[in-house]
Order: C-alpha cells, then structure tokens, then sequence
C-alpha cells in the first residue's frame, strides 16, 4: 500500500473515507487481480492511537486536529448570526476513525421511502447482517455474526446508563428493550451498542477491517496526502483523476498536479462535502455555480451539491456526584505513560483504576475506561400524546404529516454521556466529574446546499448553507427535549446540579434557574414551572448552541434527474459513462441513525454494483 508510482489502474477511488475502504476492500478481496487505487487527502491512520484507542475520540475534534476538515457555513438568521461549523473525515477511513462509535441502526422504512430500485430494506438487511459481528447478543434475526465490523458494549460499563434508563422506565413512564437496533423497535430505553472490538477494544472502522487488513494485496493501493481535484473525461467518458499534494497533510510536497487513469471506472466517494466539489470541478453542476467560478460546463446536473440534510444536536451540561465514574479523568492530559508500542495518555481514574493498571488492562484484555466513549444508554423518542400537546401547534402539521402513522420513526434520541463535552469541557476546572443530557433530531425538515466558490484572493473556497433551523418546526423537539431532559436528569442519583455556562440563560427569580444543589429530587417531584420568558431563554440557547451531529449527507442524491438527482440506482452520475459516487451524498432522504451504519451499508451494496457491473462473483 506505499505510493507505487503508476499510470493506470483497473479503478480509482476519489476519496478514502468509509464508504470507499468498504468497497476497495471488497472489490479487492473478490477480485484480488483487479487493480485499486484509493486516493486520500488526509493520512494513513493505521495502529494509531487516536484512532484505534476509543476514548480519544473527542481528539480528533480539537480545533488544531488534522483529522478532519472544518467545514464553515454561512452565518444564519436563524442561528442568531452564527456561522455553523461542521466537521467531516479527513484521514484513510473517514469518519469512521473519528466518530462517536456509536452503534445506530435506521429503520428498515428509511431504505424502502428512498423509493430506489435495488435499495428497498428487504434487499439491504442481507448486507446489514454480512458486514457486522454483533457481540451484543447472540441469535437476533437481523444481526449478522460473521462480518468484519465488530460491535460490542465496549470495555465497561458506566453505571450512569443504569441510572438514565431507571429514570426513564418509571419517571418517563416508557418501556425497556435490549435491542433497538433491529430497524423496528422505537420510543423504548435500551443500551447503546458501539463500535468497538469486544476482544481487543480497539475502534472497529473500515480502514483496518477492510483495507489495512489486505496488505498482502499488491494489486490495492493506498495513496494518502492526496487531494483529488477533477474527474477526466474522454467524450464524458470518465478516464482517470486528477489529483495533487494536500496542503494540509503534506504542506511542504510539491504542488503541482498529476494524473492518473482508470481503466474500468472512477467512483468518487469523498462524502457529502467533497464529492459535489469533484464533480462541480469536472464541469457537472448547476450552470450558475460553474460560471461564477470559471468552469466549463460539461453535464447541467443542477441537483449537484442541493439536498444538504443533517441532524440538530445539543448538549447540556451537568453537575456529577463525587466518584461517579466518568470519561472526564481520561481526558485531562494529566499524565503521559508509555504503554506497549503505543504511547497514551492517561491520568489518574478516580476510584476506578490507576493508570497503569487501566493501560495493561486494556492491552491484555481490551477492558478498562480505554475501551469507552461514554455513552451506554438511549431512547429513540417518540412523543406520547400529552408531550406532544406540550409542543404546541408549530410541531403538529410535521408530526401529521410524517411521524404519525409511522411508528417506527424517532422524533430524537435523547442519551447520557458520562462526562464533559465540547465547548464547555475546556473551562470546566477538574477535578470534579459531569455528566450531559445529549439530545438530537432525527428527520428536521430544513434543507441546505454546498457548492464550490472562489473567494476574494481567487482562491477555492465553499458556499455552505446548512439549512439548519430554517423551518420553524425543526426547533420545537429541540426545545421540548431540553425540558424532558433536564426532569430525567434530576432524578438521577448522580445529578448534583446544572453547569450554568451550559444551559439556558434563564430571568433572575425564575423556577428554572441553574445552580449546584446537594442531590436529586425525587422521583415523583414535580417538574418544573416554566413561564414564556424561560420559554424563550430555552428557544434563543438553542439557536446559539446547536451544533451539528457530523451526520451530513444527500449533496449527490440517488433518485430522478427529473427532481434533482445526481446518481441513479446503480451509481452512475447523469449524463457521463464510467463514472459512480458511493458515500453517504447519495442518501436521498434523512435517515434515523448515526450515519456510520448505512456509510457501511451504501459501501457494502455499491461493491455488489459494481461486482455485477464487471462480471465478477460477489457471493
């Protein structure tokens, strides 16, 4: 998998993320002559501890992290003026190696509402069941036991989870499940799998589980630093890419551009950010966005970079007993040790495990605080009819229209995290310990865009409009879910207050103000008496706050030409030959989940398309 330098491959993959290791690899694996090359604007990721050691995932996130990109948006009204960031990928596997590893799975429905021929959930749950090893529990129908991508509890379990799904099962007044993964079972508390190796506790991501996993292969290359610019065409026959050093991954590499060519097919899988920018800079697009950055049109796709979708996340801080066990210890650089053949940093884990103890345990056994990113528990929810009347009307005609009859769609998930989290982690003074009441939309209405531009100084930039709270409807679950929350989180024995910087900015005498307090209320207290100025403070902290659960998708839809799609079902862009996109821009409609499962699944179907496309055996 070094750079190899050749002129021509079998395929060429644009992009290195998720999707793309899924599919290289499988290709790889069923036709281990075909020659692959994978193209990469960020590093290799392989044994690194950042990515492989689950607790440093937050890491990744930091504001000097070259792990990924930072994708700034234009300023919103709608978000009180701010310009909302969101990250995405930028390493070989993507988000995959830096994402929460939260196991999520859509409901089959999502799959048969794209109305795509070959996608309906009764031809995908096969490969659901083909790319995973479910180590949850044995025996469920639509879990697979064989597949590269382990899934587990992760290497211990936080007793914050217990307390949440205590709460939520007698307070919330809502049933219990231990699978609510099986793409049916909704508005029930349940623990929350991951995506962490049971054995060894390390990351399960695509790279090493599809493509690091193949070394032995001299046919699939991996060629990292790498930054594709345009797909290059022979009578709209993609040929090959066009690609150069990235300035980020490898800023003192020459610059200038190379080519290289494709003899079978280009796919372009740089996810919802980059693989619009691919094709836009190949002359496919709006007419308009081409224009205005001097580029000759060679396909009019207008659908090109629309259909941005996302889901709206917030966090809520809170205060925690002395000695819950949390993420927090793990994650204030306290101390550096050398462990085997890696080097981590770990401090002191109060009443839990030493450092040492915590780094051998997880090098022998895959347990200990390492394996962990603090989540363990959820609700998919979905409002009862009183919760429902307490939205208001703002929600109802959305809730008619598209939740109502069917019961396997989440409005959100709510969750405890067992520790601090971004922007607030970094002023919280240690070493006290915290906990957060995270809570994200599923299936907001608003809609944005993402096209190539060229700023003043004639450089490529992004016109990014996340589209975020632009429907009055998608901040009512936001609002109400604050509420619910914060009563759950209350009657936790944990809870010892609110972290005051994190929440709501409430009217001084108001019954809702934050503050430390000694212990939780009890169970059957009463709820909170919110007025319609805390009402407000609730609305105007979730417009200042929101922030984006990097679960961007739909900037290549799969669906008609005819309503701005970009790809039909089986990959191919209109209007050229030999050229597919497989990542997560082709979704054309929101899915219920965290993103990396169907990133997985898309991969896993566009490698039998292609299988098929090549006459190769797939099974």
């Amino acid at each position: 998998m070094s750079h190899l330098i050749l002129s021509e491959f079998d395929i060429i993959f644009a992009g290195g993320g998720t999707t793309a290791c899924v599919v290289a690899g499988r290709l790889a694996a069923y036709d281990p002559s075909l020659r692959i090359l994978i193209l990469e604007a960020g590093q290799h990721t392989l044994n690194k501890p950042i990515h492989v050691q689950p607790y440093q995932y937050p890491f990744n996130q930091e504001p000097a992290s070259t792990t990924v990109t930072f994708n700034i948006g234009n300023p919103s009204p709608r978000l009180n003026g701010r310009a909302p960031i969101v990250p995405c990928g930028r390493c070989v596997g993507g988000g995959s190696c830096v994402n929460f590893m939260v196991y999520t799975r859509a409901p089959a429905s999502d799959f048969d509402d794209w109305g795509a021929n070959g996608w309906e959930s009764e031809a995908l749950i096969p490969l659901m069941k083909k790319l995973e090893t479910y180590e949850v529990q044995p025996g469920r129908r639509t879990h697979g036991y064989d597949g590269p991508i382990k899934v587990s509890s992760g290497g211990c379990k936080l007793d914050i989870s217990d307390e949440f799904i205590h709460v939520g099962t007698t307070y919330h007044k809502r049933q219990y499940a231990d699978d609510t993964d099986d793409l049916e079972t909704c508005n029930t508390y349940s623990p929350w799998g991951k995506y962490i190796d049971g054995t060894t506790g390390k990351r399960s991501d695509a790279a090493h589980y599809y493509i690091y996993n193949q070394a032995h292969n001299p046919n699939l290359h991996v060629w990292d630093g790498k930054r594709v610019k345009r797909v290059i065409f022979e009578d709209k026959r993609a040929v090959g890419v066009e690609f150069t050093s990235d300035p980020v991954s490898s800023p003192d590499a020459d610059q200038s551009s190379s080519t290289v060519r494709a003899l079978k097919l280009v796919v372009v899988s740089a996810g919802a950010f980059g693989s619009p920018g691919i094709l836009e800079r190949s002359g496919i697009g709006a007419e308009a966005v081409l224009k205005r950055c001097g580029i000759e049109q060679l396909v009019n796709l207008p659908g090109v970079g629309e259909n941005y979708r996302d889901h709206n996340l917030v966090f809520a801080p809170y205060l925690a007993a002395d000695g819950v066990v949390t993420t927090d210890a793990l994650l204030r650089d306290e101390s550096v040790i050398q462990g085997e053949n890696v080097l981590v940093t770990i401090p002191a884990l109060y009443n839990y495990l030493n450092a040492l103890e915590s780094l051998a345990q997880w090098n022998s056994s895959g347990k200990s605080l390492i394996a962990q990113n603090g989540l363990d528990s959820k609700i998919k929810w979905r409002p009862d009819d009183e919760e429902l009347k307490a939205m208001g009307s703002a929600f109802l005609p959305r809730w008619k229209e598209f939740f109502q009859d069917r019961p396997d769609k989440a409005v959100a998930i709510f969750t405890a995290f067992a520790g601090s989290v971004p922007p607030f982690s970094s002023i919280l003074p240690p070493p006290r310990n915290y906990i957060a009441a995270g809570y994200y939309t599923l299936y907001p209405v608003s809609v944005g865009s993402v096209h190539i531009n060229v700023t003043e100084n004639g450089k490529e930039g992004i016109d990014f409009t996340t589209g975020f709270l632009d429907d009055p409807s998608d901040i009512v679950p936001l609002d109400f879910a604050y509420k619910k929350t914060r009563e759950i989180f209350r009657r936790m024995p944990s809870y010892r207050g609110e972290v005051t910087a994190g929440h709501p900015d409430f009217p001084e005498g108001s019954a809702a103000a934050c503050r430390e307090v000694s212990g939780p209320v009890d169970l059957n207290g009463p709820d909170i008496i919110y007025t319609a100025e805390d009402d407000e403070a609730i609305n105007q902290f979730h417009r200042d706050t929101m922030q984006t659960i990097r679960h961007s998708l739909g900037t290549c839809a799969m669906k008609s030409e005819a309503y701005q799609g970009v790809v039909d079902a089986r990959l191919n862009v209109y209007g050229v030959s030999n050229l597919k996109v497989a990542d997560m821009s082709i979704s054309p409609l929101n899915v219920g989940t965290n993103t990396y499962s169907t990133a997985l699944l898309i991969g896993e179907r566009a490698a039998m398309i292609i299988a098929e496309d090549l006459g190769i055996n797939c099974t």
